[in-house]
């Protein structure tokens, strides 16, 4: 193999873990931003008596 071969295929190779690295930052952000919201939507109470008190009478 030729060096300008080489040197081809090196540049190709970085270029497409670079692009790969980029695309698993894309996704994290969108995972962490997803989390976020349901987190803030949990947090939102629909009821806020709901679950405060217990009745073990039987």
């Amino acid at each position: 193999m030729d060096i300008a071969a080489l040197s081809s295929s090196m540049s190709q190779a970085s270029l497409a873990q670079a692009v790969s690295i980029r695309v698993m930052a894309l996704a994290k952000n969108t995972a962490e931003q997803q989390s976020q919201n349901v987190v803030q939507l949990l947090s939102q109470n629909i009821h806020p008596n709901l679950g405060k008190n217990l009745d073990i009478k039987g």
